[in-house]
């Protein structure tokens, strides 16, 4: 019987990937009923929820965010992010439906939370092509006001990719040397950062270590790894803020990305509630440490 964690992000997981679809600036209704979605589900938990827009290639597009306020280090900022577009041609059920959803459920996890430090979840606009890397992602524009701030941002979670599992030998790829140094099955989430923010990836998972048994394995990399910097943690990386992808390592071991077929029924909902429980607990001890 599934829990009803596990109901929650797949209901979350069909409604942005099957009842709204492709989502993205080429398909605006879509885009903005992914938006209102995410705002409605945080309005409902009792959330006050802000938006960042701006105009990308003609399309508005928004940035939307809730904050639980510290109460005595409010300045120090711990955030977590995922973003809510999806590659064209594709419903992006893990990439990246399972990223928000994990980002709405942890808001109702830790909706009665008494954090020493602010936390800040944020869901992205525009992270996929023609945005991607070098145009206007919505992480970008986020990052880049955060500084002109002075935002204290201790450490940035980006949630990119959570649903896809398996126990199946081989079922795990990775770049060239890697591949000797990690398991063979895709039955473990990874925390990647770049070798800037090898502190907060310790920190960070010695504190999901602390609230959850599920697997997970750790990376410090140069950028020009193949996908180390292809989510929202390379916005603030660029910034100068630590940050760390939370991921199922996408192409290394889902068969679905970028495809058609990354639908809601290729995901497994117990193992990224599992994970989705982990995070929370994380935030958790960040926040109160």
């Amino acid at each position: 019987m599934k829990s009803l964690l596990e109901q929650r992000l797949q209901l979350h997981v069909e409604k942005l990937a099957s009842e709204i679809g492709e989502r993205n600036v080429w398909q605006p209704k879509a885009l903005y009923a992914a938006a209102d979605y995410i705002r409605d589900t945080w309005s409902q938990l009792g959330y006050e929820v802000h938006a960042q827009g701006y105009d990308a290639g003609g399309v508005w597009s928004e940035n939307i965010e809730i904050e639980i306020r510290g109460r005595e280090r409010a300045n120090e900022i711990m955030l977590a992010g995922a973003h809510y577009d999806s590659v064209t041609g594709s419903p992006g059920a893990d990439d990246n439906a399972s990223g928000v959803a994990a980002l709405l459920e942890i808001a109702r996890l830790l909706l009665e939370i008494k954090p020493e430090r602010t936390l800040r979840l944020v869901a992205f606009v525009n992270e996929e092509s023609p945005f991607f890397y070098f145009g206007e992602m919505g992480s970008k524009i986020y990052a880049q006001a955060a500084r002109e701030r002075h935002d204290d941002i201790r450490i940035m979670l980006s949630f990119e990719m959570l649903g896809y599992y398996s126990e199946e030998p081989g079922s795990q790829s990775y770049p060239p040397i890697l591949r000797w140094l990690y398991p063979d099955r895709g039955n473990f989430i990874g925390f990647v950062s770049n070798l800037n923010s090898r502190r907060a990836l310790k920190q960070f998972a010695a504190a999901f270590a602390a609230s959850s048994d599920f697997p997970y394995e750790t990376l410090a990399s140069p950028t020009i790894v193949p996908g180390v910097s292809w989510s929202d943690q390379l916005s603030f990386w660029r910034q100068g803020y630590q940050a760390v992808m939370v991921t199922d390592t996408a192409f290394y071991r889902n068969p679905h990305y970028h495809r058609a077929s990354d639908i809601p029924g290729e995901l497994n909902y117990a193992e990224m509630a599992r994970v989705v429980e982990g995070l929370a607990g994380a935030l958790t001890v960040l926040v109160k440490a």
